[in-house]
């Protein structure tokens, strides 16, 4: 199958690779065009644009920074809606906004397109392990026809509802880890003020109650201080920013997601908006390293 790519970062950039992996021609696009140079190596097609991109796929997947970028690449002068759409699926995994999702939808309506927003959780781990969660918004039988592509790429996908539907899940995805990740970060800051044993800390904590992701996956790397990224801070401020926008829409107020944002705006302001979003024990423990 002939499938465009574009958006070759962090996630973006393995998610190519397992589609490869499966068989699938690869039409590839990327605002740094090095990024795709080991892709198109593998045997991928470079395409100089968006547009390009579409004119030769017959699904195409986005998966960019932030909705300005979705805006570029779906409507911009070079963007995928200046391509022949007639028969194509849209698929964009950026986590953006339920509105662009809807705008999307309906102007691939207007030209026989279909659409999904298919935003995914999971970090860099989750896309390198095709382990990934995938919260999709569309139409259901533009969905199941989408399907084999998620399961090249995901370990968890489910339909949740018309156009926006996705994002609005990702929302409730972004808002629950604000709060593991905070959770995960004020437990090491106390336990080693405590002077317990970290490591032990985390295994003890990793076989009851407390269990969860971000403490399981981020803590040891913590630990190794070890800060890259497999989702950015900048991003993830991005996101919460959203989720606070689309509940102040719906008139209801999150504190607790409020001060998540706050801790992690103020982590970007001392320089660390590009480090992942572990680096949030960074306001507490100076140069890298715990006490």
């Amino acid at each position: 199958m002939k499938l465009g790519f574009i958006g070759t970062g962090v996630m973006g950039h393995a998610m190519v690779q397992h589609l490869q992996n499966a068989g699938h021609e690869l039409y590839v696009y990327n605002r740094t065009k090095s990024k795709t140079d080991d892709l198109v190596n593998d045997g991928a097609t470079w395409c100089d644009t968006p547009t390009e991109v579409a004119t030769n796929a017959e699904f195409v997947f986005s998966m960019v920074g932030y909705p300005k970028d979705v805006e570029e690449i779906y409507f911009g002068d070079k963007g995928l809606f200046k391509a022949n759409l007639a028969g194509k699926t849209l698929v964009d995994f950026t986590t953006s906004t339920p509105s662009l999702a809807e705008k999307i939808y309906h102007e691939a309506q207007k030209v026989g397109a279909a659409s999904l927003d298919a935003p995914v959780s999971g970090g860099d781990l989750g896309a390198k392990n095709a382990t990934l969660t995938i919260m999709v918004g569309g139409e259901e039988e533009t969905y199941e026809k989408v399907l084999p592509f998620f399961e090249i790429v995901g370990k968890t996908y489910s339909f949740h509802g018309g156009a926006g539907s996705g994002q609005h899940t990702k929302m409730a995805n972004q808002i629950m880890i604000a709060g593991t990740m905070t959770g995960m970060t004020e437990m090491l800051v106390y336990a080693n003020a405590a002077g317990l044993d970290l490591p032990k800390v985390i295994h003890t904590l990793g076989g009851g109650s407390a269990e969860n992701w971000s403490m399981l996956n981020y803590g040891p790397r913590i630990l190794k201080e070890d800060y890259s990224p497999g989702f950015f801070v900048k991003h993830f401020i991005k996101d919460l920013k959203i989720a606070l926008d689309e509940a102040k829409a719906m008139n209801f107020d999150l504190p607790s997601t409020s001060l998540a944002t706050r801790l992690y705006e103020q982590l970007a302001d001392q320089g660390f908006e590009n480090d992942g979003t572990q680096a949030l024990i960074k306001l507490w423990w100076e140069n890298e390293k715990k006490s």
